[in-house]
């Protein structure tokens, strides 16, 4: 099942990142990440999922129960993580500031379409870190991207990020081709759609694939551009995502992104047995996939 392998890719990076979030490049240069470990920055038990993963699954499991994407009820799901830990495999232990200020906002009564931050600062990794789910909607649209990147992250460096790495899956998904490959075609494909905007001149150094990345960053375009090296620097899921945590700083979303990638190209028999079987309640990632897949096959026979 492809959901699975980009999901389940995703929730192991994340995992791997969590105990060595905020710790610098050097440190993790002299002291790697080399598998699953415990407690750490956050002192949670080891194979724990963060916001990353959470969001993701809240995502998926308001899509396949409203049988579309429905932005305020993804929102409510969201709430439900804050508020609940709902998708928590214990209790909540970290959110993004953009984030939490979109929730508090719905909670307040604002409008669906005036939550998500849209300033420039608002610009973290917050939403590119769940957008994965949507690369497996048949016929998803760019202005559908756009709204369930703006539930939080409404900037237009956001909502083209997050575009551009849905291109990047859904190419991965449908095409037999190199990860270089993959990146260029969705990259033309980006700057043909969004041509005229100044905020697609921040985005030369990934359609050039002329990376400087120095560690993991959280600003949501020099994360894409740490992810996508990770994939263009190595040749396996394991490597691809310890070299994502190894970066440092914000090691669980870089990770994240760049395990769900690494798992729809390599797929699911690539991502080490043990680190599956380090996480508690994998069962529940199980089912959330199950559910989005069955909500995919209908769109596809709908078409």
């Amino acid at each position: 099942m492809k959901i699975r392998d980009g999901i389940v890719g995703l929730t192991v990076g994340d995992a791997l990142g969590v105990p060595v979030e905020f710790t610098s490049r050097q440190q993790l240069i002299e002291n790697p990440v080399t598998g699953m470990m415990g407690h750490g920055t956050y002192d949670q038990p080891k194979g724990t999922w963060s916001d990353d993963t959470s969001l993701t699954l809240a995502t998926m499991h308001s899509i396949a129960a409203k049988n579309a994407i429905d932005p305020e009820d993804i929102m409510k799901e969201f709430v439900a993580y804050a508020r609940q830990s709902k998708y928590c495999q214990y209790e909540v232990f970290d959110y993004g500031n953009t984030t939490i200020e979109s929730i508090d906002r719905f909670e307040r009564g604002y409008p669906i379409s005036e939550c998500g931050g849209s300033d420039e600062y608002d610009n973290g990794n917050g939403s590119l870190m769940r957008i994965l789910p949507l690369a497996y909607i048949p016929g998803i649209t760019y202005d559908e991207i756009e709204s369930v990147s703006g539930i939080t992250h409404a900037h237009p460096k956001s909502k083209i990020s997050c575009v551009l790495y849905i291109e990047i899956a859904k190419s991965m998904l449908e095409n037999d081709l190199k990860i270089e490959e993959h990146i260029r075609m969705a990259c033309e494909k980006i700057r043909k759609y969004y041509e005229g905007s100044q905020d697609l001149d921040e985005f030369q150094d990934i359609f050039d694939m002329d990376f400087h990345v120095t560690e993991g960053r959280s600003y949501v375009i020099k994360t894409l551009e740490a992810v996508l090296y990770c994939l263009l620097e190595t040749e396996n899921y394991k490597s691809a995502v310890l070299k994502a945590v190894n970066l440092g700083r914000d090691t669980d979303t870089v990770a994240a992104i760049t395990g769900g990638l690494a798992g729809i190209y390599y797929g699911y028999e690539d991502i080490p047995e043990e680190w599956i079987g380090d996480i508690p309640q994998m069962d529940c990632i199980f089912e959330i996939c199950n559910d989005f897949e069955k909500f995919c096959q209908q769109k596809r026979s709908d078409q």
